[in-house]
């Protein structure tokens, strides 16, 4: 994915302005249509949430002074006054600090991973299909992704519900809600100002139930379901953290099969007649 759609700025200059003494009708308790320029507002936001959320390296960090002034012209909202905190911090830091720093929250924590089907599957055979099932319906959307990415990774489901939008398009995102908290939950709990980018996300999805907030404790206290032999469970990886990746190794590969020598065919012996036979 492009780390800056040419159309951001354009939005900015030219839509989201229009829409800052609007109210909000994607608040809890809202109901009705999104006008164009609030549909445009809430599309800004979802990309940025995926900009923001990608690997800080060289190029996305030359645009750090374009995103701030994007956040810095949003229509005021909590998502907004979330994305400012984290941009502030953003623009401060050294472009290799920023990279240290997200391989550390999102590379080395298996508890704040950005692989959306891993907290609702774990490392089952049903997370393998519902890879399968996500990237049909991206191309049921008509949106082919780059392939640089697995279709969970969190800022490829932010990107195509900015393209398709509040229905098709955020259903992925409310179906792993639980597993945003979780990230969430994580980030916050290591001091991490990415924080600020998932509640901000948080802002723009359905507020939890109770029920979801039952489901989070407990993936928090037994962690995803594991069918792989030999990993050790949640919580024994220090701060609580799941097995990091490469815990896991597979067993060496089995020596070949000795494929025994070809025997000819056994042939039954041939019996002569009878003596009685012989007289008839």
């Amino acid at each position: 994915m492009n780390p800056l759609p040419a159309g951001v700025p354009a939005l900015v200059r030219a839509r989201v302005r229009a829409a800052v003494r609007r109210p909000d009708r994607t608040a809890p308790g809202r109901r009705g249509r999104l006008t164009p320029e609030e549909a445009e507002a809430r599309t800004l936001l979802l990309r940025l949430c995926s900009l923001l959320l990608q690997y800080p390296d060289a190029e996305l960090a030359t645009t750090r002074p374009v995103l701030t002034s994007t956040v810095a012209a949003l229509p005021a909202s909590p998502a907004a006054g979330h994305l400012a905190g984290f941009t502030a911090w953003l623009t401060a830091q050294e472009p290799d600090a920023l990279e240290r720093h997200y391989v550390e929250m999102f590379d080395l924590r298996r508890k704040s991973s950005l692989y959306l089907t891993y907290y609702l599957h774990g490392d089952t055979r049903r997370r393998g299909m519902a890879l399968l099932i996500l990237n049909q319906r991206y191309r049921a959307a008509g949106w082919d992704t780059d392939g640089g990415e697995l279709p969970d990774h969190l800022p490829v489901v932010l990107e195509f519900a900015a393209l398709v939008g509040t229905g098709a398009g955020e259903a992925p995102l409310r179906q792993h809600r639980r597993g945003l908290e979780l990230i969430h939950r994580a980030l916050t709990d290591a001091g991490s100002p990415y924080r600020h980018v998932l509640a901000a996300l948080l802002t723009l999805l359905p507020p939890p139930t109770e029920e979801d907030r039952a489901a989070v404790a407990r993936l928090v206290a037994e962690g995803p379901p594991n069918e792989e032999v030999g990993l050790d469970p949640y919580g024994t990886y220090g701060e609580g953290e799941f097995a990091p990746p490469g815990t896991f190794v597979p067993p060496p590969p089995a020596a070949p099969t000795r494929v025994p020598p070809v025997t000819p065919p056994f042939t039954p012996p041939v019996t002569p007649p009878s003596r009685t036979e012989g007289r008839r």
